[in-house]
């Protein structure tokens, strides 16, 4: 099936070539949707892709856009600031092989590494292959008409990629791919590890007891 990727960007101009330059000379379809940059982050996008989007701010959103202006039969969903592994295509038919499987997502890595890091990436990888609960910045990737099905990414402040998860979750099966991803530690290296792992614990756990994704953002930094 032709593969989609769809890189939501805000003010990414200085990390968005990297993530571009890694998908150069593949033949995936590559949409880029800024949601109203004030950098350079549009001009990076065009000059590796013709599929450059203008959307209003917000991951949610952003997503939503580019899904519906994708043509492939499946949408993989990438953060600015994350790589794919070099086979990426081949993981993703081997994940999807099965019709009963819906969506996945790819194991985690985060660099530059360090053991504090080394151990969040372990445990989100852990929580993804137990719980089926992936987040965004594992490269989500889905049938496109799951996705549909499901109504998409919404429009919310935070959380957005665990909406998700949770309706593909109950259309369908979900698998974690073989391979690794590997996402920038700038969020980590912007505020203290354990502050950051814990404050993100704890926002997942609010949200899943019932708590406004509106409400939590305001405990949620843009560290970009």
């Amino acid at each position: 099936m032709k593969l989609s990727i769809v890189i939501p960007a805000l003010n990414e101009a200085e990390i968005l070539g990297k993530t571009l330059q890694s998908l150069k000379d593949q033949p995936s379809e590559i949409i880029v949707v800024d949601g109203g940059s004030n950098d350079d982050t549009v001009r990076v996008a065009r000059q590796y892709t013709s599929h450059v989007l203008i959307s209003y701010t917000g991951r949610g959103i952003q997503q939503d856009t580019g899904a519906r202006q994708a043509r492939g039969g499946v949408l993989l969903f990438l953060h600015a600031d994350t790589l794919l592994p070099l086979a990426y295509q081949h993981l993703i038919d081997q994940a999807l092989t099965h019709p009963s499987v819906v969506f996945g997502a790819f194991r985690l890595r985060i660099h530059p590494p360090k053991p504090a890091l080394d151990l969040v990436a372990f445990m989100a990888n852990l929580r993804s292959r137990l719980l089926k609960l992936p987040y965004g910045d594992q490269a989500l990737f889905v049938r496109r008409a799951a996705y549909f099905q499901v109504g998409g990414f919404q429009d919310l402040p935070i959380m957005e990629d665990v909406y998700l998860v949770h309706r593909l979750n109950r259309a369908g099966g979900f698998k974690l791919a073989q391979g690794f991803v590997q996402t920038s530690a700038r969020r980590w290296q912007k505020e203290n590890i354990v502050h950051t792992t814990l404050r993100n614990w704890s926002l997942i756990i609010r949200y899943c007891l019932g708590a406004s994704p509106h409400a939590l953002a305001r405990h949620y930094p843009d560290t970009r």
